[in-house]
């Protein structure tokens, strides 16, 4: 497929998709629409002699948080896993800690770096619920440090530049416990050498599923990432390093159990395979095994809802030869809102 083609299957799935959104979003008969929530003043918390915003402005906020509350109480509760990108809309602050060391040179298909992640793949980031069924993700690049065979470097990895999801299909814990989401996301390379940049720009539709049973439940995603454009580098031509990083697969699925209100292990199986690229026809699976601790109340958005801390760690380890990563400690601090 070549690079115009490309461009405009991916422009026209995008469109597509916000298409569909809008179209809901613009009627009046939409299924889903929700009720908001009226309050009247005095409302708890809202100070009616020393306002910072009008009454008008808190009213709106509080009913936009009764949306959400009621988006979320129509898909399960399970928790989000430490690197799987979890089907269920969630609104949350989020930050991740990668310590990641690649395969060997010497295997033909790792570079030999090591590699620390403040901020993780998906950076310091925002969730957030726009509306019923949609959440976006917007965040700043993750800060990095490298070094190993090709070269030592500090500074700003690549930026994802935003994700959107659409929940297409779910039900919470009483009704089937399950859910189907589709996700699109973009991200741009910053072009900071020693292999913290891929230097190439990528769009990565992705098709997300779950089902629980009880205190057990799977998560899953499939998804395909599409390089667009790239950064020149030393040796090496744009066009080059788009051949390069190829098309790769993921597929990505974690077995998560509940227990003792605070405990969710995990297990996740993370798959890559590339069709094509300079790892053509190289399948990479890691294992990571892993727990989370959440939700502990340390706030309320208002009497209805809790804020929440949620903390989790792992660790990611290749069980396939020539790996392109070998393996990867893994932490994650977050505060749902």
């Amino acid at each position: 497929m070549t690079y115009c083609t490309k461009s405009i299957a991916l422009a026209a799935g995008a469109m597509l998709g916000l298409a569909s959104v809008a179209a809901y979003a613009g009627d009046s008969q939409s299924p889903y629409i929700i009720p908001l929530k009226a309050y009247s003043s005095p409302y708890p918390g809202y100070d009616p002699i020393n306002p910072y915003y009008s009454w008008e402005t808190y009213q709106s906020f509080q009913s936009w948080l009764h949306m959400v509350s009621a988006t979320q109480n129509a898909q399960p509760h399970w928790m989000t896993p430490l690197v799987t990108v979890t089907p269920r809309l969630e609104q949350e602050f989020r930050a991740d800690f990668y310590s990641q060391k690649n395969g060997p040179t010497s295997n033909g298909q790792g570079n030999g770096q090591q590699l620390e992640n403040f901020g993780g793949p998906g950076g310091f980031r925002m969730e957030i619920i726009p509306a019923y069924n949609v959440e976006a993700i917007v965040a700043i690049p993750p800060y990095e440090s490298a070094n190993g065979p090709k070269g030592d470097a500090t500074g700003w990895g690549d930026w994802p530049m935003f994700l959107f999801k659409y929940r297409f299909f779910s039900a919470n814990e009483q009704n089937g416990n399950y859910i189907v989401t589709g996700f699109f996301q973009m991200t741009d390379p910053l072009g900071e050498h020693a292999k913290i940049s891929t230097n190439v720009w990528t769009a990565q539709p992705t098709l997300a599923f779950g089902k629980g049973w009880g205190d057990f439940d799977i998560q899953m995603t499939v998804s395909q990432q599409y390089p667009v454009a790239a950064h020149p580098t030393p040796g090496n031509t744009a066009a080059v390093n788009m051949t390069n990083f190829g098309d790769p697969i993921l597929w990505n699925t974690t077995f998560q159990y509940h227990f003792m209100e605070y405990f969710w292990p995990e297990i996740e199986v993370n798959y890559e395979y590339w069709p094509n690229g300079e790892h053509a026809g190289l399948s990479q699976v890691l294992l990571t095994p892993g727990i989370i601790f959440g939700r502990f109340q340390i706030g309320k958005d208002n009497p209805d809802r809790p804020v929440n801390l949620v903390v989790g760690a792992g660790y990611q380890f290749a069980v396939t030869a020539n790996p392109v990563t070998a393996n990867n400690i893994v932490a994650t601090l977050r505060v749902t809102f």
